[in-house]
């Protein structure tokens, strides 16, 4: 039974891509800034004469909020992985079930059967990669492969340092930084956390994820808080750029395509879903972006300089980065009044 409700879902998928296949209609994109390639979304739109409409949020938590205060209208959005797993718990995922899609077979193995969606019922994957900071080796020569960068700042660097505006990113780092663990409930602990960004906020030029690495390659700023591929494109622009391995170790994230509850163009997401895990257009993504993509064969379509890129590539002795998954309801509170303290 099983093996053969698998076959008529695939059989299902494959007669509701060649049916869609001439539809004319619509899809409604909610993703991160500056996050796909406008041909990319050309040659989708030309394939299967789909008009796609994309609107931007600068953060997982800010997806959350609209989604959750009853913006509707989107097909599609990019969650990162642990906000998958909030969504599918909170009901806002439809459950379209990809595997059963025809270009499912080239996701990478290891990102089939994923913490924050067992089996890919909800999700594909889009973009993965690390989030570390980025320093101009002009204006500092030192050491930069550690978190004091960001959190006892060297003196050529005070005033120069850009954080990301994102509650999660900043407190982990600083846990690590600490010596201590992430997705953290301990009070004595966290009243240290909450110290450390005081204090090194002094220190700080801004606290925004829009524009990070404009501000770096413009030379408003000497270090960003910045995702590896970001970091790649900056380097590409100005040479002196160059990504940190912090000792203290970094977070991992993988981003993913998902259909949102209630979506009125759910076929043409289904379509979209499908398209992007053809190996060609994944890696069309990552020459845009500059992540790694999440299905084999993208390698005879990938620019040169990405494929040994240091942002993409750590080195031998560079710590693993962490996955760090959805923490508990308290300790999602106790990291809101840090933030809170932190913005004032």
């Amino acid at each position: 039974m099983k093996a053969f409700t698998q076959k008529a879902a695939v059989s299902a998928a494959t007669l509701l891509l060649s049916s869609s296949l001439y539809a004319a209609g619509e899809l409604k994109l909610y993703n991160w800034s500056d996050y796909m390639p406008q041909e990319l979304i050309d040659k989708f739109s030309s394939s299967y004469d789909v008009t796609v409409i994309q609107d931007s949020y600068d953060s997982n938590e800010t997806l959350l909020a609209r989604l959750k205060s009853g913006v509707t209208g989107y097909d599609v959005a990019v969650p990162g992985d642990y906000m998958v797993a909030i969504m599918i718990e909170e009901g806002l995922l439809d459950k379209v079930q990809p595997h059963a899609l025809e270009n499912f077979k080239h996701i990478k193995e290891e990102l089939v059967d994923v913490y924050f969606d067992p089996g890919r019922e909800y999700s594909i994957p889009y973009q993965f990669g690390t989030t570390s900071f980025m320093v101009d080796t002009n204006a500092y020569s030192g050491d930069i492969d550690t978190l004091a960068i960001l959190f006892d700042t060297p003196d050529e660097l005070k005033g120069k340092v850009n954080m990301f505006r994102d509650v999660n990113d900043v407190i982990n780092a600083a846990l690590r930084y600490k010596g201590f663990e992430t997705c953290n409930s301990n009070r004595a602990e966290l009243a240290e956390v909450n110290d450390l960004l005081l204090k090194a906020k002094n220190d700080w030029l801004s606290i925004t994820s829009d524009g990070a690495r404009e501000m770096v390659v413009s030379g408003d700023a000497a270090v960003t808080m910045i995702w590896n591929g970001m970091g790649l494109r900056g380097r590409l622009e100005k040479p002196s750029l160059q990504y940190a391995y912090p000792k203290e170790g970094m977070t991992a994230w993988a981003d993913n395509l998902v259909v949102l509850k209630g979506a009125e163009n759910r076929d043409n997401a289904l379509l979209f879903m499908n398209f992007l895990l053809e190996p060609e257009n994944a890696a069309a993504l990552t020459n845009f972006a500059g992540y790694t993509a999440g299905v084999n064969n993208t390698a005879p379509f990938l620019m040169d300089e990405l494929k040994n890129a240091p942002e993409l590539n750590p080195p031998a002795d560079a710590p693993t980065a962490e996955f760090v998954p959805p923490c508990s309801p308290d300790v999602v509170a106790l990291y809101d009044r840090i933030w809170t303290n932190l913005l004032k």
